[in-house]
C-alpha cells in the first residue's frame, strides 16, 4: 500500500512542488490535506498537464489546479468495494478519510489488481530508412539498433506490455526480415505481433490504410525510434475522458530569442524584453486514434499523422493533445543514439 503522507502536499504549496511530489510517488496523484490532515483535494497527473496547457504558472499554488471535490472512501471498505467504486468511476487511486474527514490512507488500483488487459490495439511505425543513423543503419534498421542492451524497438513493446496491452502491429519496409525474424509472432514476449508491409514509403499515417481489417477498439500509434517512460495506460485514459476523435501527445520545447525583442505600437516603442524565451507544444509522435478516423486515411498513399489531424479537424471531429512530462526522446541523430545509450541505465533499468 502506497504511503500517503509520501505523496502529500500542502494547499499552499507549487505546482511545481507537487509535480515533484506525483513523480516521486509513482502513483500519478497527490494527496492536498492542511495541517490537521483534513483532505482538501487531490491533484492528479492529468489536472496539473490541464493547467500546463493553459499555460499556468508552475509556481501559482496547487489549490488552483486540484479538485476539491475528489470521490472518497471510508477505511473499512473491503477491496472488493473498493475496486469496483474505482472501475465504475473511472479512478485509480481513491483517499481513504475517517469520520472527520481526516486522511488515514490512499488505496491505488494497480495495487489491488493485475494490470488489465488492455484489448487496444498498438500500431509501431518500424519502416524508417534511418538515413540519418548511417552508417548505423546500413546493416540494420533503425528499430533493431540497440540501445542498453536491447533493441529500441524492444524497450517500445516491453514499455507497452507493461501497462497490459497485447496486440501489437508493426509497419515494416527497411529491412523488414530481420525485425520479422527477431520478433516472430511475439509468442516469446507473451503477446500478437501483426506486420503490415509498406512496399512504398507511407509516412506515419498512411500505414494504417493496410490494416487488415478496421479496430474495433480505440488504437495507440507510435513512431518506431522514440523511447519513453510514458505511462501508455494512462494516456489512453486520458483519451476517453475526454471523449474525442483522436489525441496527440505533445513535448514542450523552449527557443530562446537571442536578441532584445522591441515591442512596438505602430511606429512607437514600448519596450524591449531581453533574450525572451518563447515556449512551444511540438509533436511528440505517439498518437490516440478513434477506428472511424481511418476513413481519413487514403489507401496506399505517403500520408503523415499531423495530416491525418488536420483532415480530423477539417472534418469538424474533435482533437485534443496530452502533454509528456516524463523521459522521452527520440532516436533520430546519432548524437540522440549516443545520449540515450548513456541515459538507458538510469532511465530505463533503475
Amino acid at each position: 500500500m502506497t504511503d500517503w503522507r509520501a505523496i502529500s502536499v500542502s494547499p499552499d504549496q507549487t505546482i511545481r512542488e507537487t509535480l515533484e511530489v506525483i513523480d516521486a510517488g509513482g502513483v500519478q496523484i497527490a494527496i492536498v490535506a492542511d495541517e490537521q490532515d483534513r483532505l482538501r483535494g487531490v491533484a492528479t497527473d492529468g489536472d496539473i498537464r490541464r493547467g500546463i496547457l493553459k499555460d499556468l504558472d508552475l509556481e501559482a499554488p496547487v489549490a488552483s489546479v486540484m479538485n476539491e471535490d475528489p470521490i472518497t472512501a471510508r477505511p473499512q471498505e473491503d477491496r472488493q468495494s473498493l475496486t469496483d467504486t474505482m472501475r465504475a468511476r473511472r479512478i485509480h487511486q481513491i483517499p481513504l478519510v475517517d469520520g472527520e474527514g481526516r486522511v488515514v490512507d490512499i488505496e491505488v488500483l494497480d495495487d489491488l489488481l493485475e494490470p488489465e488487459a488492455r484489448p487496444n490495439p498498438v500500431v509501431l511505425m518500424a519502416g524508417g530508412l534511418g538515413t540519418r543513423l548511417r552508417p548505423l543503419t546500413e546493416d540494420c534498421p533503425k528499430p533493431l539498433l540497440e540501445v542498453g542492451n536491447k533493441p529500441i524497438l524492444e524497450t517500445i513493446l516491453e514499455g507497452f506490455i507493461a501497462h497490459g496491452f497485447h496486440r501489437f502491429y508493426l509497419s515494416v519496409n527497411y529491412k523488414a526480415g530481420m525485425i520479422e525474424d527477431y520478433f516472430g509472432d511475439g509468442s516469446d514476449w507473451g503477446v500478437d505481433i501483426s506486420y503490415v508491409h509498406e512496399e512504398k514509403r507511407l509516412g506515419t499515417a498512411g500505414p494504417l490504410s493496410l490494416l487488415p481489417e478496421r479496430p474495433d477498439e480505440t488504437m495507440i500509434v507510435m513512431n518506431g525510434d522514440l523511447l519513453t517512460k510514458l505511462n501508455f495506460a494512462h494516456l489512453l485514459d486520458f483519451h476517453r475522458e475526454h471523449d474525442v476523435a483522436a489525441t496527440m501527445c505533445v513535448r514542450e520545447h523552449e527557443m530562446q530569442v537571442p536578441y532584445g525583442v522591441i515591442e512596438t505600437d505602430d511606429q512607437y516603442m514600448e519596450g524591449i524584453e531581453e533574450k525572451p524565451t518563447e515556449r512551444y507544444f511540438v509533436n511528440a509522435g505517439i498518437y490516440v486514434v478513434e477506428p472511424g478516423t481511418l476513413e481519413y486515411v487514403p489507401e496506399n498513399e505517403f500520408f503523415d499523422m499531423p495530416d491525418l489531424f488536420e483532415r480530423i479537424i477539417d472534418e469538424d471531429d474533435e482533437a485534443t493533445v496530452f502533454p509528456v512530462r516524463e523521459y522521452w526522446q527520440d532516436v533520430g541523430r546519432k548524437e540522440d543514439f549516443h545520449r540515450v545509450n548513456g541515459e538507458y541505465e538510469e532511465v530505463f533499468e533503475a
